[in-house]
Formats: structure tokens, sequence, C-alpha cells
């Protein structure tokens, strides 16, 4: 029997996603985010969901472009403590030793030592609630050599992402491979 746990935040898997943009005076800030996903294909999109009251609101409003870092569990110190402090008050990148780049493609940073990064133009803007969602035209991403396979294609257990938990605001590793996708369910449909 199922209990009822009324309308939370609650999805598995949450990404931790690190979305980087410029100030006004094109100082590099970075927050941590985890409301967010791939909300197209053609285009190929991003969306993020973000308060308004976050100094990287305002970045994405006026430069119209973001980057999203995807950190590896080595930096999940460092990735905590991006969505803990604030870019109006202090130079994140400095106090927790990581290096901005600026990205080729859109007028935002990314975090040099995390392993893939997503460059993103800001296509639409929808105010929801208590977020407004960004969704980012995905121009192009890097991807660290050491973490792609022999196919040239990222491999999870090499970037080693990790997962949020809100209701217990916990971070996990990614766990074992199941199977392939769109394969193991033809054997329901062959019998």
């Amino acid at each position: 029997m199922k209990k009822s746990l009324g309308a939370r935040t609650i999805i598995y898997p949450t990404p931790v996603l690190v979305v980087g943009t410029y100030d006004d005076e094109g100082k590099p800030n970075v927050m941590t985010a985890s409301w967010a996903g791939i909300c197209c294909s053609r285009p190929p999109a991003l969306a993020i969901s973000i308060r308004e009251a976050t100094h990287t609101y305002g970045n994405i409003m006026h430069r119209k472009a973001f980057t999203a870092s995807i950190p590896s569990e080595a930096h999940v110190k460092q990735a905590d403590y991006f969505g803990i402090a604030s870019g109006k008050r202090e130079d994140k990148f400095a106090a927790a030793g990581l290096t901005p780049v600026p990205s080729e493609m859109v007028d935002a940073p990314y975090v040099e030592e995390f392993p893939f990064v997503l460059e993103c133009r800001l296509l639409h803007t929808v105010e929801i609630g208590s977020h407004t969602q960004f969704i980012g035209e995905i121009l192009d991403i890097k991807v660290e050599e050491a973490v792609l396979s022999e196919e040239g294609l990222p491999e999870i257990k090499k970037v080693r992402p990790f997962l949020y938990v809100p209701e217990s605001r916990s971070y996990y590793g990614i766990g074992e491979y199941l199977g392939k996708a769109f394969s193991l369910g033809k054997e329901i449909g062959n019998r």
C-alpha cells in the first residue's frame, strides 16, 4: 500500500548542476541547482529553475546565457559551497580554489575542474511561482577526454556525477549498471 506524501519537491534522480554566469561587472559566478533537466531534443535544451532572490537569476536575465557544469564526486564539497554562499558577497571561485573559464559559445563562465559542461543561450523564461524556469538552448557540450569512452561519448562511471536528495538534504553517488535502455523492455513484448 502506498502512503500519500502530499505535493512536495521529491523526484529521483535529482541532478547536481553548477550554473555559471557573469554579473554586471563581468565577475564570474556559480551556483548549485538541482531543479534542472533536459527539456527538448530539437533544439537540444536544458531547463533550470532558480529563485529570483539569487545573484544568478539577475545574471541570466542580463546576459541571456549560462553554463551548467556537472561536478564529479571529488568536488562535492565545492558544489555544496556554491549552493550555500552568495555571489553578491563572495568570490566563490576563489574561495573554492577552482578556475573560471570563459565559454567559447556563450557569455558565461564554467568550472575548469568539472568534467562535463553544457553551454546554453537563453531561449525562454517561464515564471512558475517561487522559481523561474530558464530554458537554454545547448550550443555545445565540452567533456574532459579522460571521461570519454572509446566511442567518444561520456562514461557515467568516469564522470562520477552525484545526485541530490531533497527531503534528506543529502548527496549520493551513481549506482551500478542495470541494462541497455530501449532494449530490456523488448523481452516483455516478445512473449
